[in-house]
């Protein structure tokens, strides 16, 4: 019988997301990987347990993550039941559609057809009656922007979802997301772009957008999938994300060039100086702008998550920290 830490809440920080009520836990657990069919229940239970009695009340996920699609919602589901039940109304649990789940052409992209079916089955999966966020996973350059957003309007007035928000949207697509949802009366809450030291196109623009619109930024990949770690400094180790080939979006082995692991190695160096791990640091410095709410990290281990929020206890960097970090990203 679980029973969450009593002091979950004295240690983790909670930021405002954009001008909303909602306020997120810097740091938040993402399900894309390491709770699939495949994966141990019972650590998939260990991690989820350590995360909520760290004070992470944000569990991040989609219909399509697994593997098979589908299974990271049922594992999540289960693991909700059994135990994290009483503690629903202290949870934030976000879901998303947008890529491919079902064959034929109503299971991908951003129709209300696609959308308002994968929602239900995600809510049966998980056996809610509402989550709290549910995004467009990614662009759909086939439907109009108008049928998408105001599906995403329909899901918050049918009482299935609190809130909504948009991934991997450029700049002038957020725009134009926000201003459709604004004249429906829908503010788009959030937006979840991939971010970290390796890729930084959210600062072209976006997270001015953003900011502009009292919108949130939740960032996921800002480990780039473990690269932004010490774990394949000198190889790859057999246990890690790389050798598992396990397809949907997961780091393969050609990400690891020389280039990328010497910039890595130095990083590395920077990260000890400032008495933080490099996985730390690189959270650290995706935290360090106001603009953002919260950073998604994943995990195939618990002492992976109280490592990770270890990067609380340092974001602040010093001019010469940032200048020499750019050369090394060059």
């Amino acid at each position: 019988m679980y029973t969450a830490n009593p002091k979950r809440y004295n240690s983790m920080q909670y930021r405002r997301c954009g001008k909303s009520g909602l306020k997120l836990p810097a740091v938040s657990l993402g399900l894309w990987h390491n709770f699939g069919a495949i994966d141990d229940y019972e650590k998939c239970r260990n991690i989820i347990h350590t995360a909520f009695d760290c004070g992470i009340t944000h569990f991040d996920l989609a219909n399509n993550y697994g593997p098979p699609p589908g299974a990271a919602e049922e594992t999540f589901g289960k693991i909700l039941k059994q135990d994290l039940k009483s503690y629903r109304d202290e949870l934030i649990i976000s879901s998303k559609a947008g890529w491919g789940m079902w064959p034929g052409p109503y299971g991908d992209l951003g129709s209300k057809k696609y959308l308002m079916a994968s929602l239900d089955q995600s809510l049966k999966r998980m056996g809610l009656e509402y989550v709290d966020i549910f995004y467009h996973h990614r662009p759909d350059p086939e439907t109009p922007l108008e049928e998408t957003m105001t599906t995403l309007d329909l899901m918050v007035r049918q009482g299935k979802a609190l809130y909504v928000g948009i991934s991997s949207y450029s700049a002038e697509e957020t725009q134009k997301a926000i201003e459709i949802l604004k004249a429906l009366g829908t503010p788009l809450l959030i937006h979840q772009p991939k971010y970290s030291m390796l890729v930084r196109w959210v600062e072209d623009g976006l997270l001015d957008v953003l900011d502009k619109n009292g919108v949130g930024c939740i960032t996921f990949s800002s480990l780039a999938q473990g690269i932004l770690t010490n774990k394949y400094l000198n190889g790859i180790p057999a246990d890690s994300r790389v050798a598992s080939t396990r397809g949907n979006g997961a780091i393969e082995k050609d990400a690891l060039t020389e280039e990328t692991i010497s910039k890595v190695r130095q990083l590395n160096e920077v990260a000890k100086q400032r008495n933080q791990s490099l996985a730390q640091m690189a959270l650290a410095w995706v935290l360090k702008d106001p603009r953002i709410t919260s950073v998604i990290v994943g995990a195939s281990k618990p002492e992976q998550v109280t490592d990770s929020i270890q990067c609380l206890n340092n974001y602040n960097f010093s001019k010469e920290e940032l200048s020499t970090i750019e050369n090394i990203l060059k």
